[in-house]
């Protein structure tokens, strides 16, 4: 089981949870996977990247690593570098959606794709014991921000269309993708109204980017925009927004490729991988059409070991994740953004009738505790799920689960009353409450 790597890495408050010692231990393990390997490294924004990055870099030069700084870029552009330029990692720092005083460390194989839990606990192993070459052993360092356009280029190669006479508004939540995500959208012929796209790393998520909807659909409304994207801190999420400020969540939009790729013959198998957290509006459209979901735990690594296992072309989850196999085996928000309007611009549609999709409503909710595994496996909570999830039999359902990520404990009801759905959260979430203020 590993002890410091969740859903998506390490990750914690900088100085708190995630300091020099760990990164530079982190780095130094890993460079004991690969002696004398070569090792790519991305970041966001938030200005303890570049401590997290000298110290990382310093474990995987004194284990004899040769490091590749790429600077500020997305997280599946690390992914996708990794793989074409034959590194034997790739190292992406960031928290994703946290605040700013969060960040993190994503590891990437040589394949481009997150580590195996097998190699994740090779790496906590080495944490124990750093090793310190002899002086002419030690590893280099240089940095090479020119790669990024590399990266540009494949996305500019993979768009099957222009997209002129089109006015989109970027939220890039002043996060990696601030630069590079306008100037994919100019290129191909958008105007682009800029939201958010800042290097301030202070302002990275600080309401903005795809947790914000709403502050995205009130740009497209004010600029008379045809349809607004907003991307996380990383940008390896995806959230659009109508012209008249509907939402367009990670469940419309996988569920809108699925039947595009669908149609081309292009979904394998015909299934697609969500989540459990997956509106089951979106099994309900996709049935229409003959197609399968198929269903794995919250978190886009578990998403791509579906997809893997089956040999899967296409799989997402409701905050935007979205991986399509044939191009990367990554969430990436700007591959899947410019796949998106390409693909609504071919069938002639706006992007509300586009993506259309019948969802059940669902009511989610998100309360801090102090000990996540304590009060999930309090009997007093079991007892009130099991009763919520008895109500609901036949039409609707109950997840109650620890994030990966966050000290949170995260509440799902699902069913077609939202007011009925409103009141079951409230009142697990009261149980919740009482047990977190419930000394062990």
């Amino acid at each position: 089981m590993s002890i410091f790597f969740g859903t998506d890495g390490l990750r914690g408050v900088v100085n708190i949870d995630l300091n020099h010692d760990v990164a530079y231990k982190c780095g130094n393990s890993l460079s004991r996977l690969c002696p004398g390997g070569r090792v790519i490294i991305g970041k966001d924004t938030r200005t303890t990247g570049d401590f997290l990055l000298m110290s990382l870099a310093a474990g995987l030069i004194d284990g004899g690593a040769q490091v590749v700084d790429a600077g500020i870029l997305p997280t599946a552009a690390v992914a996708y570098l990794t793989k074409t330029l034959g590194f034997d990692y790739g190292i992406m720092l960031t928290a994703s959606h946290n605040p700013a005083e969060y960040n993190g460390i994503k590891i990437f194989s040589s394949k481009g794709e997150k580590l195996e839990k097998s190699e994740e606990e090779k790496v906590e192993r080495g944490l124990i014991l750093p090793v310190h070459l002899q002086s002419h052993k030690i590893g280099t360092f240089k940095r090479d921000e020119n790669l990024k356009k590399k990266y540009l280029s494949f996305l500019l190669q993979t768009a099957s269309c222009r997209l002129d006479g089109l006015k989109i508004v970027l939220d890039c939540s002043n996060g990696a993708s601030y630069k590079l995500a306008p100037a994919l959208f100019k290129k191909l012929g958008a105007t682009v109204i800029k939201s958010a796209c800042t290097k301030n790393g202070k302002k990275i998520n600080d309401h903005c980017g795809s947790l914000y909807p709403e502050v995205l659909a009130s740009k497209v409304k004010k600029y008379s925009a045809n349809f607004g994207l907003a991307f996380d801190g990383d940008a390896d999420r995806i959230i659009a927004v109508t012209k008249s400020g509907q939402v367009v969540d990670g469940d419309k939009i996988l569920t809108t490729l699925a039947k595009c790729l669908f149609a081309r013959g292009e979904l394998n198998h015909n299934t697609v991988v969500g989540t459990s957290l997956t509106n089951m509006g979106v099994e309900a459209e996709l049935g229409k059409y003959g197609i399968k979901l198929l269903r794995a735990d919250v978190g886009d690594k578990y998403v791509a070991a579906a997809m893997n296992k089956e040999g899967l072309s296409l799989g997402g989850e409701q905050s935007g994740h979205m991986i399509i196999s044939k191009y990367l085996r990554t969430g990436d928000g700007l591959l899947t953004a410019l796949l998106l309007c390409c693909y609504m611009q071919e069938a002639q549609k706006d992007l509300e009738e586009f993506c259309h999709v019948d969802l059940y409503p669902q009511v989610i909710k998100s309360l801090v505790v102090s000990d996540k595994l304590r009060v999930l496996g309090s009997e007093v909570l079991t007892n009130a799920i099991a009763s919520v999830q008895q109500e609901l039999a036949g039409c609707g359902r109950v997840l109650v689960r620890a994030s990966g990520t966050e000290p949170k404990i995260r509440i799902m009801i699902e069913s077609l009353s939202k007011s009925r759905s409103m009141a079951l959260a409230d009142y697990l979430a009261e149980v919740i409450l009482s047990l977190e203020n419930t000394e062990a």
